[in-house]
């Protein structure tokens, strides 16, 4: 093999390894971009009323509170996390209305910021910051953790007596 046969040689399989390389990146923007656009809809969805983020999530999601108080905890499924969720939205005069205040991805990661606001059975405001790192898959949500001020939700818990 001459010299400049392998360097053509050489050429050729740097080009192959670039077109393999770029084509699995262009395939996790892909995943990326079409998990940002589902996360972002459905939040869109739930400020107008339409749903929740929770309808994408996959049954057996895991959810997770993060942090030290009473209402911080592992939920291992959707029905575990709607049992969990009940007691908050018993306490509640309004829905919680979300305003998104930034969302980043990477790969099958959608990270969301995000302010909730609505009004308490005792007419008091609730008002919380939310970051959601949520991990999807073929669509769905499998994993989650929440972080939250723990401590106005707890708040919430304590000052108000649930709706019967």
């Amino acid at each position: 093999m001459t010299k400049w046969m392998s360097l053509a040689w050489q050429a050729r399989v740097l080009a192959l390894s670039f077109l393999f390389s770029a084509g699995s990146s262009w395939a996790s923007e892909s995943v990326q971009d079409t998990n940002t656009d589902l996360v972002r809809q459905a939040f869109a969805n739930w400020q107008q009323g339409k749903g929740t983020v929770f309808d994408l999530l996959a049954p057996d999601a895991k959810w997770t509170v993060a942090g030290t108080s009473p209402v911080s905890g592992v939920y291992t499924s959707k029905a575990e996390l709607a049992r969990a969720v009940r007691p908050i939205t018993a306490r509640l005069a309004t829905p919680i209305v979300p305003t998104v205040q930034s969302i980043i991805a990477e790969n099958d990661v959608v990270v969301v910021l995000w302010r909730g606001t609505a009004t308490a059975l005792d007419h008091k405001p609730y008002n919380n910051t939310y970051m959601w790192h949520m991990t999807l898959k073929d669509g769905q949500i499998i994993q989650v953790t929440a972080l939250l001020d723990t401590y106005v939700l707890d708040e919430l818990m304590r000052r108000v007596t649930p709706a019967q």
